[in-house]
């Protein structure tokens, strides 16, 4: 569920875009660096800068589908109608990473396991979480759907930790268990996996901020909200932090990188500060060629995610795996960059010009006006 081409905001695109060119450096510098190189500062920051990716495609992925229903609303459709969008978008990009796992199985055959086939990806848990959302999404009035899904990220947030340890559901067949805490077959949770809980989460608080930006007020006043944004990103990072240093233990196994709350909203914050970020770059950057870059990339982030995997850990890799040095690599990565970014700008020439055949009234477009 997106909003339509006129709905189609560029601050969202610019930092989706933002998101595939910390996603490209993190599997780059991962599949590529080799020898000491992977015990550099290099491979370091790039795994740290990867904290931010998986969540601002969820967060995002929970605004457009609250974009997506107040379109749906504005053209008269009813409860029913919207959670049923939800749940038809949601299947379809859950059944994209059931497909992407066969891609893969298929690629790396004979020596991928078959339990590859099962395992809990980011466009599973995109598609996942956006059906959870239909939960929601029945909810017509803009405010209860907004108060129900920050209540269901709460409870996605403070469930994780316990649904990691204790609360384990082991009565589940794992390929089950794994859409759950990414236990996959190691018969413990696995923090390099997608699983439901915590992640989530940032599609429920995405779902919660649409309903503030499509508030009349905040419409009328885009600066001011998109500035309160940025200050209470600060301010949730700011009560993460003191939280987490308070000495009254939450749970009895506490892990603050991965199942923590905390982290949780530390995360949601810098979430925040970037979105607002880039809505006051979007103010001004006109036609500045980076901009443009993130825009032609947001707009198509499904297309090349799945494409510069092949690239970079498939067959195809375009740099011998774990045997490139810094330069090297970092060669390898503005090459991906580049190729994506013309597989991007094909794809949206394509949707352009078949929009403009399906409708010959509307005006050619460069792509990079304030809605693209």
């Amino acid at each position: 569920m997106t909003a339509s081409p006129k709905q189609r905001l560029t601050h969202i695109d610019c930092m989706r875009g933002l998101a595939c060119i910390i996603m490209f450096q993190t599997h780059c510098y991962d599949s590529w660096l080799g020898g000491a190189a992977r015990s550099g500062k290099v491979l370091q920051w790039a795994h740290l800068s990867s904290t931010l990716a998986a969540p601002s495609f969820l967060f995002l992925a929970g605004v457009s589908v609250g974009l997506g229903m107040e379109n749906l609303i504005e053209r008269g459709a009813g409860s029913r109608t919207l959670a049923l969008a939800a749940l038809k978008r949601g299947a379809m990009i859950l059944l994209f990473g059931m497909l992407f796992r066969v891609q893969e199985f298929a690629l790396a055959w004979p020596y991928a396991p078959w339990t590859d086939l099962f395992r809990v990806d980011v466009l599973n848990v995109i598609g996942a979480s956006i059906m959870l959302l239909g939960l929601v999404c029945w909810i017509r009035q803009r405010y209860q759907r907004g108060v129900a899904a920050a209540i269901g990220m709460l409870s996605i947030a403070l469930l994780a930790p316990l649904l990691w340890t204790s609360w384990r559901p082991y009565w589940l067949p794992w390929f089950l268990e794994s859409y759950v805490n990414g236990v996959h077959i190691f018969n413990k949770p696995q923090p390099w996996l997608f699983p439901i809980f915590p992640w989530a989460a940032f599609c429920f608080a995405g779902l919660a901020a649409s309903a503030v930006f499509r508030a009349d007020w905040a419409q009328r006043r885009e600066a001011l909200t998109m500035a309160l944004t940025a200050l209470a990103g600060v301010l949730f990072g700011a009560a993460a932090l003191a939280l987490d240093a308070l000495p009254i233990p939450l749970y009895s196994e506490y892990d603050f990188w991965h199942t923590s709350p905390n982290f949780f909203l530390v995360r949601l914050g810098i979430l925040l500060i970037i979105l607002a970020a880039c809505y006051a770059w979007s103010r001004r950057a006109g036609r500045q060629w980076i901009f443009s870059i993130l825009l032609v990339l947001g707009q198509s982030s499904l297309l090349v995610y799945w494409v510069h995997i092949e690239f970079v850990y498939g067959r195809f890799s375009l740099l011998p795996k774990r045997a490139s040095t810094v330069p090297q690599a970092t060669a390898g990565l503005f090459v991906v960059i580049i190729g994506m970014f013309l597989l991007a700008s094909a794809r949206v020439w394509w949707k352009r010009r078949q929009r403009q055949m399906r409708e010959p009234g509307i005006a050619p477009s460069s792509g990079f006006s304030s809605r693209a």
